[in-house]
């Protein structure tokens, strides 16, 4: 409901807010039904605290966004932004009594130059909108979240997302040229470059790539984009064991192959996309790995990865004949943390992101630690990058069961950290790994990232408790 329509008494601090900012937005913008507000008021994480927002703010233009956080800073108001709210770190959760900020109705493509090959975009705009309008001009923006349908550029950014081709073709960090921030105080820099080289200065794109909200709002991004490749084609190959799999994973890579994707479900995966969708995986499977190829000579490619999963002990290696099974194969791989959620009804998805050479032992680890803990725990990786989502199936109505949900995930953390990787490949930190942030980077890595989130907010107001 709009403010200017309700009647009901409000808290005078909220009562000031809620009109300093109906000063400078329209009133269809300004949300404030406990209501609704309260729908705004997390992200799809589990084990997450979230506050109540006092307001809900959808502005359409950079002239608003500015308003708003002027609003905030005179007022001393937290400001948490939100993008489409699919993160699963908690770091789009509100704290109470702050304004949320929702990006969603900047969803306008601003500009696609194919001679530039670069598209300008708001934050607000869907991930598969935008891949869907360059390829209209022969382009290709890479990165490619499981949640691509759903999520946005400016969540992508946030979180310096990935997706299943980054094995070839790198995560968002690698694609964000430049952009325009609205600070907190409410001044805009642009920072970065619409050219193919520039190295003027520091590189603040790249830091407010990843950085969660916590430094400035991305109200334009500036994108690199690359010309559309041909039509990939997938080869779906069976072992008996994930250290089957994981050694035919880095049998390829260093045979010096560039797969544009290479991801890995484990038999817990397999069967769980079985039963929500009846693909007809195979369930005898240890693990399913697929591999694709985008080149100009796709079934040459599979056929020497084909011969290489064997000697590393596939029992079965099956490419696919064209592009509609090839599309099948696929989505069954984008269903796999569906699937995995409906075994018990929550999840907590970790994305551990190791070596490649240490991918085997990281998926052995989770299995002791599944057992340990007696849940269910199924793995799914973008393999070709190390970058691991053990998900943990809990029921949330189990106190038992829940505790050692969160004991095991914060385990599978630690053994990240021990085989050289890191707590987060690309959901980002949020609410859910702040402690274990502190433990990867140590403390004076902490002290002096809070010194930069003290240059660009000094007060504290973006974000607050996340990352740190």
């Amino acid at each position: 409901m709009i403010m200017s329509r309700i009647e009901a008494p409000r808290d005078e601090v909220t009562g000031n807010l809620v009109d300093r900012l109906l000063a400078g937005l329209p009133a269809e913008a300004v949300l404030t039904d406990p209501d609704v507000t309260a729908s705004y008021a997390n992200d799809m994480a589990s084990f997450c605290p979230a506050g109540a927002p006092a307001v809900v703010v959808l502005p359409r233009t950079v002239e608003q966004v500015q308003h708003v956080l002027r609003t905030a800073t005179e007022l001393r108001v937290p400001v948490v932004p939100q993008g489409a709210r699919t993160g699963l770190s908690g770091g789009a959760n509100a704290t109470d009594d702050c304004i949320v900020l929702s990006l969603t109705k900047m969803d306008r493509i601003l500009e696609i130059n194919p001679v530039d090959r670069i598209a300008v975009v708001e934050p607000g705009v869907i991930n598969a909108t935008l891949s869907r309008a360059v390829n209209e001009h022969g382009l290709y923006y890479p990165p490619d979240p499981s949640s691509w349908e759903m999520c946005t550029i400016g969540g992508n950014i946030g979180t310096a997302s990935g997706g299943l081709c980054c094995v070839k073709y790198g995560v968002t960090a690698e694609y964000v040229l430049g952009l325009d921030v609205v600070l907190a105080d409410g001044r805009l820099l642009s920072t970065g470059r619409r050219t193919a080289k520039g190295v003027a200065g520091y590189d603040l794109t790249r830091l407010f790539v990843g950085s969660e909200g916590s430094l400035g709002i991305v109200v334009k991004a500036t994108l690199a984009l690359r010309p559309q490749p041909p039509q990939q084609l997938v080869l779906a190959a069976e072992f008996a064991s994930a250290a089957a799999a994981c050694d035919a994973v880095c049998r390829i890579m260093e045979g010096g192959h560039v797969p544009s994707l290479l991801e890995l479900m484990d038999r817990t995966t397999v069967k769980a996309v079985n039963a929500i969708a009846d693909m007809g995986l195979p369930e005898t499977t240890e693990a399913l790995l697929l591999a694709a190829f985008d080149t100009p000579d796709p079934a040459a490619d599979l056929a020497a990865v084909g011969a290489l999963c064997e000697a590393a002990g596939a029992t079965q290696v099956v490419p696919a004949d064209d592009a509609a099974e090839s599309e099948l194969l696929l989505h069954a791989r984008r269903l796999s943390l569906t699937a995995l959620e409906a075994v018990r009804g929550v999840t907590m998805i970790d994305d551990v992101c190791v070596p490649r050479s240490r991918l085997g032992d990281l998926i052995e680890g989770v299995e002791r630690i599944a057992d340990k803990h007696q849940l269910t725990i199924g793995v799914v990786a973008h393999a070709g990058d190390g970058n691991t989502h053990p998900t943990v199936c809990f029921d949330a109505a189990d106190p038992d069961e829940s505790r050692r949900a969160r004991e095991s995930f914060d385990e599978i953390m630690a053994l990240g950290l021990e085989l050289g990787g890191t707590i987060t490949g690309e959901h980002g930190v949020g609410v859910l790994k702040k402690e274990w942030l502190a433990r990867e980077i140590g403390p004076v890595g902490v002290e002096l990232q809070r010194q930069i989130k003290q240059v660009f907010d000094p007060l504290g107001l973006l974000n607050p408790g996340k990352l740190f």
